[in-house]
């Protein structure tokens, strides 16, 4: 599935992919100066450049006023909608000012409810969020996987194959229940019937 790669301001530690001629590449404000730096081209730069101090010389700028209602993340979010785009993949989102950090973590939550593939890839950890269905994992997974209902209630909650398992359980946003489980080198699995999961794997093994 083609994607859309965008690279915000945050904390990065690297870049590690390479984008497919139908994939896009975003760079939001000082997202650009990490994609100059990991040798990464971005097909289009988005932001008010606050953090990064100055409007880039490149062929496709979308510059945003400072007073506006959406980050320039939530921006590059809709441009990849636009576009057709159904999985997304966020660099640079975490590690800085935590309401931005938290901002990514809705904007997930906003693309698991339309049904898209969205992933927050920080420095030792990563953030995905699911709506009433199932993600899977291989057992090259490692660390530790927290689990978080992100609304008043999440109904029918399996875990397995993880060092503690889940059975129809109900979770709720006040009880954090589902944290700090492990992945224990076996094939495991997390899903919700009626709900919306965060799921945080700290620790990183591979990217699910």
């Amino acid at each position: 599935m083609k994607t859309c790669y965008i690279v915000g301001a945050g904390e990065v530690v690297s870049l590690p992919f390479r984008p497919e001629k139908e994939d896009l590449v975003i760079a939001c404000d000082g997202g650009y100066e990490h994609c100059r730096k990991w040798n990464i081209n971005a097909d289009l730069v988005i932001g008010d450049f606050d953090s990064l101090g100055f409007v880039p010389e490149h062929p496709n700028v979308i510059r945003l006023r400072p007073e506006k209602d959406d980050t320039d993340t939530a921006c590059a979010v809709k441009t990849g909608l636009e576009q057709g785009f159904r999985r997304f993949v966020i660099y640079g989102g975490t590690g800085g000012r935590i309401s931005h950090t938290i901002a990514n973590i809705q904007l997930l939550c906003g693309l698991a409810r339309k049904g898209c593939y969205g992933i927050l890839i920080g420095k030792d950890e990563w953030y995905r969020a699911i709506c009433n269905e199932e993600i899977c994992f291989g057992k090259e997974m490692s660390g530790y996987l927290s689990v978080f209902c992100m609304g008043d209630k999440a109904l029918g909650v399996y875990e397995h194959g993880l060092k503690y398992s889940l059975e129809d359980a109900v979770l709720v946003k006040e009880d954090p229940l589902g944290v700090s489980n492990e992945f224990v080198g076996k094939e495991s699995r997390v899903s919700v019937k009626d709900g919306m999961l965060l799921l945080v794997g700290e620790g990183m093994g591979m990217i699910p």
